[in-house]
């Protein structure tokens, strides 16, 4: 896996903080960074995600990846899923993740309440590399709610 990062910033674009990332699979990503008042040349001009956000989306994208493919394979009826997560960093640099909760809803057709609960168990505990990687620091707690449709 390969990615490249360029700041944007000194082509004179909107935003002094703005950076691309063109991934090794041929897409584009836009970050940019948070508004500093004080030193509005040192701050982003909040055109696109910051890149902390990205991490925890990309996060959100691994585990609800695992839910539905494991659920699939478990030959459930998986309509939807989707997850939001909340989360709390650090007062001090490095500003890590200290907390992550993220809250899972799976819409679907007869899926047992436990094989949802194991889905996101796996995922947490075995697949997802990201929430893996992210519960080094964070705590990471997890809930969902299962919708018949």
């Amino acid at each position: 896996m390969e990615c490249t990062v360029t700041w944007t910033g000194g082509a004179g674009t909107r935003s002094a903080m703005g950076f691309v990332a063109e991934t090794g699979s041929g897409h584009v990503l836009t970050m940019d960074g948070a508004p500093d008042a004080a030193k509005p040349e040192n701050g982003g001009a909040n055109l696109a995600p910051r890149p902390m956000e990205t991490v925890l989306a990309g996060t959100g994208g691994c585990t609800a990846y695992d839910v539905v493919l494991i659920l699939k394979r478990g030959r459930h009826d998986v309509r939807g899923c989707s997850v939001q997560l909340t989360s709390e960093r650090a007062d001090t640099d490095p500003k890590v993740f200290t907390r992550i909760h993220m809250h899972f809803k799976v819409t679907g057709r007869g899926i047992p309440a436990a094989a949802v609960e194991r889905a996101i168990a796996m995922s947490h505990d075995k697949y997802c590399s990201a929430s893996i990687m992210l519960g080094k620091t964070a705590k990471i707690t997890t809930s969902f709610e299962l919708v018949e449709a």
